[in-house]
């Protein structure tokens, strides 16, 4: 793969060409953009929205994309729903395999399997949780998600994302974002990937506030990675599929839609590398809540309680004296659905693999398993404690998480997650202190 050019920044207006000049001065919109090229607007948000909440750019491209005939409704991802089922959800804790890669062709759109979610795109709120599984890149299909944001975390095998705004190596340890509305096709350098997406529904993914931690720490804005302008000129059909209140839907250009020649604006995909992220921590006593672990938030209508947070545990290093290091045993008003990129999470001695996901739903019991709690309760603290190469993240939200119909009845749900916590030894004894 070819090494590509990046501008730093999360939400930061930016400016880009691949042509010297195409970009208009001191105009968004001239009787006649440099080139030839069409001027169009792509918004995020209300047009009224304040200043800093305000998302748009201006793309300056070959063909306008309004450019396209009719759609017709397509079953091109079947295990994609909008659908996280009705009536009360089970309390039981959840625990999968990793996602098996798929025999016959497929990319990564047809590669989504629907694992769990809450809310609708037509409510703004809520998210859908999605594994994918793909052996085969998208040629001469491009995709736009008209119902959400899309946070992409890789668990195996890199993407790239060839978005209008540019193009996005992206690896596991690295996630990207995709606005709503923005076009890209995936293709796979190494024939095979898989990992997770979140679907987010809600207010626009942002870095949390740092409040007392002050004007550093957890995800720096600079090492958020946005493309630089790239476009292709090529004539030939190109199906473009859509996804729209829940459905699908495909038409056929007969042009790339990857022809945006410049563009400036704050609404544009965007990398980061996890591996960057300055984890804050306790150098004293007690395990911190995972809030400090946040690399995005949601932000939701009451204040402090997220649509969504995207948390991750990287590696870091462990200080606290006389204290219990892992996370404690814990019932919580947020829901946590969590997965694994690589290496071995620290509060679980086994079956939690890369790849693999649980789901920890409101006030539904959890902690460490037995093997972890005595380790743990006997180490020596007065050491430090090294976890490193690992990665593992978590989708926690303020509404319950519903896991999908599919993920209750894959193959890969784990029989008997509950006797993780079995095998806990009575320590009591009322006459020792």
């Amino acid at each position: 793969m070819t090494t590509l050019d990046y501008q730093s920044g999360f939400g930061n207006h930016c400016a880009t060409e691949a042509l010297p000049g195409a970009l208009p001065v001191g105009r968004n919109s001239p009787q006649v953009c440099s080139y030839g090229l069409y001027a169009e607007q792509l918004t995020g948000t209300a047009f009224t929205m304040s200043r800093a909440e305000n998302r748009r750019s201006w793309l300056y491209r070959i063909r306008p994309s309004a450019q396209q005939g009719a759609f017709e409704a397509c079953n091109i991802a079947p295990s994609w729903t909008a659908s996280f089922g009705s009536g009360p959800v089970t309390p039981n804790r959840l625990r999968w395999n990793p996602l098996p890669m798929p025999d016959a062709p497929t990319d990564f759109v047809s590669g989504m399997h629907t694992w769990a979610g809450n809310g609708h795109s037509e409510e703004q709120a809520g998210i859908g949780i999605q594994l994918y599984a793909a052996n085969q890149s998208m040629t001469q299909r491009a995709f736009y998600n008209a119902d959400a944001e899309m946070l992409v975390v890789p668990q195996q095998g890199r993407l790239r994302l060839v978005t209008e705004m540019g193009l996005l190596d992206v690896e596991p340890c690295e996630i990207a974002i995709i606005p709503r509305g923005v076009r890209f096709r995936v293709e796979l350098p190494d024939g095979q990937a898989r990992g997770y997406m979140l679907e987010n529904f809600g207010a626009h993914l942002r870095l949390p506030e740092l409040g007392p931690i002050g004007s550093n720490g957890l995800a720096n804005v600079r090492d958020f990675q946005i493309p630089v302008a790239w476009y292709e000129d090529i004539e030939g059909p190109c199906e473009l599929i859509a996804k729209f209140t829940g459905g699908f839907w495909r038409t056929t250009l007969e042009h790339s839609p990857f022809d945006v020649v410049a563009w400036h604006g704050n609404y544009a995909p965007c990398k980061y590398d996890l591996r960057r992220f300055n984890a804050m921590g306790s150098i004293s006593y007690d395990h911190p809540d995972p809030c400090i672990f946040t690399v995005l938030t949601s932000p939701s209508d009451t204040p402090g309680a997220a649509n969504v947070d995207f948390a991750i545990f990287p590696p870091r290093v462990l200080v606290m004296e006389n204290t219990f290091r892992p996370p404690w045993f814990h019932r919580n008003y947020a829901s946590e659905f969590m997965g694994l990129i690589q290496g071995v999470y620290d509060a679980k001695a086994e079956g939690f693999v890369p790849g693999g996901a649980s789901l920890h739903n409101c006030m539904s019991a959890h902690g460490p398993d037995a093997t972890t709690f005595e380790k743990a309760s006997t180490a020596d603290t007065g050491k430090p404690d090294y976890i490193r190469d690992t990665m593992a993240f978590m989708f926690e939200t303020r509404r319950v998480i519903r896991p999908a119909a599919a993920a209750l009845a894959a193959a890969t749900l784990q029989a008997g997650y509950d006797d993780v916590w079995g095998g806990f030894t009575k320590h009591f004894n009322p006459d020792r202190p």
